[in-house]
């Protein structure tokens, strides 16, 4: 029914370089947030350089990033059907499923909506961010296969 209050705050991780498999998710956390009346938390990590490049960027390269991270997730949250006031964004800086996770806790998370591509051979042997969330979340993880 719809206003059911299961899933009232969801986090969907942005990998704003790879909009192709972030989209399919987006749209079904939209979908789900608007049945059950919940919110959209869209995350965006940025990986830390290492320290031996940071003599080849600038000193406000971080900040930079990051604006320029939040100005993508604000485009994105302007594409999704949901009502002002129901998306937030945020960037984090860190590991991918590390900084999900802090967030999920941060938030206080219901749900977990994430991207993902088809599982090949290189992700059965290395792993994924996808499994390792999945695996350690403390709320329930739906991953969208692209």
């Amino acid at each position: 029914m719809p206003g059911d209050p299961l899933f009232q705050t969801i986090l969907v991780p942005v990998d704003l370089t790879d909009l192709e498999i972030a989209l399919p998710a987006l749209y079904k956390a939209a979908a789900i947030a608007d049945y059950s009346a919940g919110s959209l938390h869209l995350l965006n990590v940025q990986t830390l350089l290492p320290s031996t490049f940071m003599d080849f960027v600038p000193p406000d390269f971080n900040v930079t990033q990051k604006q320029i991270a939040e100005q993508e997730l604000s485009d994105v949250a302007k594409r999704l059907p949901m009502p002002d006031g129901r998306v937030t964004w945020h960037v984090r800086t860190g590991g991918v499923y590390p900084e999900i996770l802090a967030e999920a806790d941060a938030i206080e998370a219901d749900l977990i909506v994430m991207g993902s591509h088809r599982p090949a051979m290189k992700t059965y042997l290395l792993g994924s961010n996808s499994k390792t969330v999945v695996r350690h979340a403390k709320c329930s993880v739906l991953v969208v296969r692209h």
